[in-house]
């Protein structure tokens, strides 16, 4: 099993949850890669020649072809093991951090912090989050189950490594941020921010590269989730990093108007509604200052790009079946146009090469449609 880094935050896995958390990537990356290819030939031979010849044309459409699979043995036998890998995930983690929960928390409260905490005992959970367990994390991201909870940040940093078969970078998840940082490296060179927002920070995989390459920069991370956010200061502080972590929703930030040099968001886009999505991005105008940037980094999945419908369907499997309700919506959204509706100009799309290793001064970036892993799909704009 490909292991993320260690840190003082991360929980540890004895030797039978180590067992079964290896089980479980084993059986995930078996599923990807070799069971997920035979839908192409069952809809290629079975279901797409069973269509044309009812309806006496080709499916137009994802949602035709999903509908269409649907009634495939092998599809159903394939969501089946996709959704029971997830849950699977989930259970194997949550049993290693619920025993040693107690010293996490402690853990995660540093005596001499560099950076902030502030949570809000009155905030309300957007509807849209409340309504379903992202990823099907069970309790989701914002659910707290005692006093001073760290739990589901610890389920989400320790599950990273299986989830990206130990492919996410760094510690956890790290491997966006750095690609993040790469991006602003090559695209915005002069760029040098002395305040920094992460929307929808997590537990600060992301936040904490950034802060990083910015040393001198004040980085701020927002998030809905309470026990995401204990973790995520408890985490920076572990390495050494200053970032200041408060409860807020995207679409009603706390920051004065024109107060800040770059905006971010990392694969937080496709886990907000479809009304939500404006709002974010008007409050993203609204707080930088004139000449600052904005950055969205994404899942690398526009249908636009994908000319193989089969393809979007099985894309489009997080929409229905991994408790990802928006995950469809925002991956056909124009993301330039809604960048531009809400006052940005040199605004522009691509996709990034994952790097573990910014600043090496290779190009990384194309505007050429790549939806292979190992790219990030990015919209990028700046306020005049």
């Amino acid at each position: 099993m490909a292991e993320t880094l260690p840190h003082s935050m991360l929980p540890r896995a004895n030797h039978d949850e180590l067992a079964g958390q290896q089980f479980v990537q084993t059986m995930k990356m078996h599923v990807s890669s070799q069971i997920t290819a035979g839908n192409h030939k069952i809809y290629d031979h079975v279901a797409r020649p069973k269509f044309e010849k009812e309806h006496k044309r080709s499916p137009s459409t994802r949602h035709e072809v999903r509908h269409l699979m649907e009634a495939e043995p092998y599809h159903q036998m394939w969501g089946s093991l996709m959704r029971l890998g997830q849950e699977l995930m989930w259970d194997t983690i949550i049993d290693s951090v619920d025993r040693q929960l107690d010293d996490l928390i402690t853990r995660s409260q540093p005596k001499r912090p560099r950076g902030s905490l502030t949570l809000d005992p009155n905030f309300q959970q957007p509807r849209y989050l409340a309504a379903v367990d992202q990823h099907a994390q069970p309790g989701s991201y914002y659910t707290d189950t005692c006093d001073d909870d760290v739990r589901a940040g610890a389920v989400l940093d320790r599950g990273a490594s299986i989830y990206h078969f130990g492919r996410a970078g760094g510690n956890g998840m790290e491997g966006r941020g750095r690609t993040l940082v790469q991006f602003l490296y090559e695209k915005y060179p002069d760029l040098n921010p002395k305040t920094i927002l992460d929307i929808g920070c997590s537990v600060g995989a992301s936040t904490v590269p950034l802060a990083m390459f910015f040393p001198k920069a004040k980085v701020f991370g927002v998030d809905p989730g309470a026990p995401l956010l204990r973790y995520a200061h408890g985490r920076a502080e572990a390495l050494g990093v200053p970032i200041h972590y408060a409860q807020q929703s995207g679409e009603d930030l706390k920051f004065d108007d024109e107060s800040l040099d770059l905006v971010v968001s990392l694969v937080m886009l496709h886990e907000t509604s479809t009304k939500a999505l404006p709002r974010i991005m008007s409050e993203c105008y609204r707080l930088l200052k004139p000449g600052g940037v904005v950055v969205h980094l994404e899942v690398p999945v526009r249908y636009k790009h994908m000319p193989s419908l089969m393809e979007q369907t099985l894309r489009d499997w997080q929409t229905y079946y991994n408790d990802e309700p928006f995950w469809g919506r925002v991956c056909e959204t124009d993301l330039v146009g809604a960048l531009g509706a809400a006052g940005f100009r040199n605004v522009f799309e691509g996709y990034q090469r994952q790097t573990l290793d910014p600043r090496r001064g290779v190009s990384g970036f194309t505007k050429v449609a790549d939806s292979r892993p190992g790219h990030w799909y990015v919209a990028a704009g700046t306020k005049k």
